[in-house]
């Protein structure tokens, strides 16, 4: 039998019961199409993950003060203490660390802002020139304050879109005043806008003044809430850390061997784990949805089953004319890798167009074309595993018993 007569046949025989034909692959569509979007969806979250805890830094390393338990006496509650990160650490770090390119203390508070007559409460964040390499973030318009502004402790503000918006409208804020406390500030700079962060929360929704200004104006404070350093590479960021909490062990008169009473939080390790996380909850949804699969080829071998015992008179007649037991075999595992196959691309088509759905509704998909191809090979796989029992019980009919039944 050539080719042509043999898909010829097959199409005629799926054809003939065109509803029956269309409910046995719709095990197939469900199974490919759930695989192919759960996938996207796993896939599209990790993407949206990881470029939301990049956006806060590039090689990032955060140095932060622990919280230390203290058991209270009898009658006194427990209590959590910690001890300060100040700026002298900051500055020892910044001239001793050999794998930073950026380093920066960090001191922030919720003030409520006030600019004419609107006011927003919003984070402000002394900071310094270095920040803006550490968390790569550009200056959309006007400049950002300088080393020389820092050491002057002069009463600056760069935006955040965010906070601009809420204080400004749509008009330019660069040039003008706010007012922080008692303090006036003017603002020289408008942030490039960054979206949402690792946690959710608005980037934009920032005010950045010089460190000093805000330890010496604001807090009248030494202490910073943390320290963040750009590492020279990702290669490099566990050396960074031990260098980094060498130096400031000693900053503390604590020795090498000594718990520290700081934590160092590795931006790349956060991303590696959230990755991690993210890829196997992707593998445990495709594996839950390629159940269906399997339920989709059984539906494939009992069709087939009935459709053997259905033409077996056709199938005594036809090796009567001289068909051979492979041209039977071929046929019926033929007509099981097409109905196979036409459920996978149909269930492909239908993955693609829930996953362009999903991304118009906000919803971060990512349709992989290897798992596509992987797919559509899996549900053919399935066409001849689950059709090869029917495809043999029919090539193995006696063509006289085949002829008697009725």
């Amino acid at each position: 039998m050539n080719l042509f007569w043999l898909l010829h046949t097959c199409f005629r025989n799926i054809l003939r019961n065109r509803m029956r034909s269309l409910l046995t692959s719709l095990g197939m569509i469900i199974g490919v199409g759930s695989v192919i979007v759960m996938v996207a969806i796993g896939e599209g979250a990790q993407r949206s993950i990881e470029t939301r805890i990049a956006s806060m830094g590039t090689n990032l390393i955060q140095i932060m003060p622990r919280r230390i338990f203290s058991r209270g006496s009898p009658g006194n509650s427990n209590q959590f203490r910690s001890s300060p990160i100040t700026r002298s650490d900051e500055i020892k770090l910044k001239n001793e660390a050999s794998y930073a390119i950026a380093v920066s203390g960090i001191a922030q508070r919720t003030f409520t802002v006030t600019a004419g007559d609107n006011s927003w409460s919003t984070t402000v964040m002394g900071v310094e020139p270095g920040y803006l390499v550490i968390r790569s973030w550009d200056v959309a318009e006007g400049f950002f304050f300088e080393d020389a502004d820092l050491a002057a402790r002069n009463r600056l503000a760069v935006l955040g879109a965010t906070a601009a918006s809420q204080l400004f409208g749509a008009v330019s804020p660069i040039g003008r005043q706010i007012r922080i406390g008692a303090n006036h500030f003017n603002v020289i700079g408008i942030l490039e806008p960054k979206g949402a962060g690792g946690g959710g929360n608005d980037q934009d929704d920032i005010i950045m003044i010089p460190l000093d200004t805000v330890l010496t104006r604001l807090s009248n404070s030494k202490n910073l809430n943390s320290i963040a350093m750009s590492v020279v590479s990702k290669g490099y960021m566990e050396a960074a850390r031990k260098e980094a909490e060498l130096i400031l062990k000693e900053a503390h008169k604590l020795g090498p061997l000594d718990t520290a009473d700081f934590d160092i939080m590795n931006m790349a390790d956060i991303i590696d784990m959230a990755s991690e996380t993210s890829r196997n909850l992707t593998t445990l949804l495709a594996a839950i949805a390629g159940v269906s699969l399997l339920v989709g080829g059984i539906g494939i071998m009992n069709i087939m089953l009935v459709s053997v015992t259905e033409r077996t008179r056709e199938i005594g007649i036809r090796m009567a004319v001289g068909a051979r037991k492979r041209d039977v075999l071929f046929q019926f595992l033929s007509e099981a890798v097409i109905l196979s196959l036409m459920g996978g691309l149909i269930g492909i088509a239908l993955a693609v167009l829930i996953c362009r759905i999903l991304l118009a509704l906000g919803i971060p998909t990512r349709v992989n074309p290897l798992v596509v191809i992987s797919a559509a090979a899996f549900a053919a796989f399935v066409g001849v595993g689950f059709g090869f029992y029917p495809a043999r019980k029919a090539a193995g009919l006696y063509p006289i018993d085949a002829l008697r039944y009725e």
